[in-house]
Order: C-alpha cells, then structure tokens, then sequence
C-alpha cells in the first residue's frame, strides 16, 4: 500500500488540469517495499514512484506532505525525481515534514507550510555492529551522507553550510514562521497578507538546548534541596542543643 496518491483534477472552464500527490507515510527503499506492503502499512520506494510521476510529465504538480520520513537513499531518489520533472512541483506542509521528508519537501519550485505545520531536520541516523574500526568506518560514512543532505537544504534555503551543519547537530524543529524566515519555506496557507519576514517572531526547538537547560534545571534543584537539608540538619543541632 504506497504512502503517495496522485489525485488528477480534470480541467474546467475556468481552471487547467491539476495533479496532486499526497505523502502520507514512512520512505522505504525498494527492497523494503513488500514488507510494508504485506502489514498493509503505508510506504512507497523510489522506483515505483518514478514509474507514476512519468506518467504525468509536462504538468504542474502540487506535492502534500504529512510524514515523518524514513530512508534518506529513498528520499534521495524522490526528490531528484521531482527536481527532474518537467512542469512546476508546488510543495505544500499540511502537519509535518521531517527527517527524509524534509529533504523531499526541498524539491519543490515553491513550499508552502500550513500555519499548524512543523518541519524537523537532524543528522543521519544508523545501527551499526561490529569492532572499533567498523564503527568509525560507519560514522564516516554518516558524515558524507549528511553532506549530502546539506546540499539540498542550501540549494533551497541559500543558508551556509556551516549553518545548516550546526541547525542538523541540534535537530532543529521549526514552526512554518521559522521555515519561512530560515528559507525552508516560501510561504504559509491560508495567509492572505504578505509575511513581514524581517520582524517574524521565532520559535525552533532545539533539542541540545532543551537538554541543557533541563539539566540546569535539575541541577538548581538539587542545590535548594541540598541548601534545605543543610538548614534542616542546623535547626535539629540547635534544638538538640537547646534541650541540653
């Protein structure tokens, strides 16, 4: 059961055909496919994508994303697809697009976020087994498929490599407002007003930095606490020294 839907509007008096596609599940490689196809979970593969979309060639295309991303091969293979699709590739956000499917949500000629959408980018991710040199073997190749993913993100954004580099280190989760202003984004649903992109309040999660103050959080806790303690152990001592 593929995670993607082409939906073909047929034209009207006033309006052209439209196709849409909505991505609605995990990006699985190909040989991953017919697994999720035996549960009856939703998936699609690079292959069997590039199969419909052909079909559609010469026109516009809008592309609606609500996945939480998968395989960033699959993701790979999806998004040269649409770059290499001959008409105008229309991406609109209506929950989430994160991981690989942010990556996807990069080929479109324009991006749209509902206003209630968010988009999560972080750095590859991988199991690995094996002795101390697999291991390091394993993290070098999670470094050249991050570069990988930057370039897509710079293609889009125009932000630095450094930057993208460090918004992944942190998992970056962004609400449509940030997507738009960090050039994620190109615009949000349903907004009828031209965004003030210069004065847009920010709002991102940053999971480091989420970690970090919880743990000065805690931290400034067990300081009052231990501070408590002590002032409790004092005021036994005196009154133990007032009945002497």
């Amino acid at each position: 059961m593929p995670f993607w839907k082409f939906i073909v509007n047929q034209a009207t008096e006033t309006e052209p055909e439209s196709v849409e596609l909505r991505i609605e599940g995990d990006i699985v490689d190909d040989d991953e496919a017919w697994l999720y196809e035996w549960f009856g979970m939703p998936s699609t593969s690079p292959n069997a994508f590039k199969e419909e979309l052909s079909q559609f060639k010469g026109k516009d295309i809008t592309v609606w994303i609500d996945s939480y991303g998968g395989s960033v091969f699959a993701a790979a293979g999806i998004y040269n697809a649409l770059k290499e699709h001959n008409g105008k590739i229309t991406v609109k956000i209506d929950s989430k697009a994160m991981s690989a499917a942010s990556v996807i949500a990069m080929a479109g000629d324009e991006v749209l976020m509902s206003p209630m959408a968010v988009m999560m980018i972080h750095n590859p991710l991988t199991t690995a087994y094996g002795n101390m040199h697999d291991l390091r073997k394993v993290a070098d190749i999670l470094d050249t498929i991050k570069e990988s993913i930057v370039n897509a993100y710079a293609l889009k954004t125009g932000r630095s490599r450094s930057k993208i580099s460090q918004m992944m280190d942190d998992e970056t989760w962004m609400s449509a407002n940030v997507a738009v202003k960090e050039g994620f984004a190109d615009g949000i649903l349903y907004q009828d007003q031209p965004l003030d992109v210069a004065n847009m309040s920010q709002f991102t999660f940053n999971r480091l930095a989420v970690v970090n103050s919880a743990n000065q959080s805690i931290r400034h806790a067990v300081e009052l606490l231990n501070k408590k303690n002590e002032q409790d152990e004092k005021e036994r001592l005196l009154l133990e020294l007032d009945l002497i």
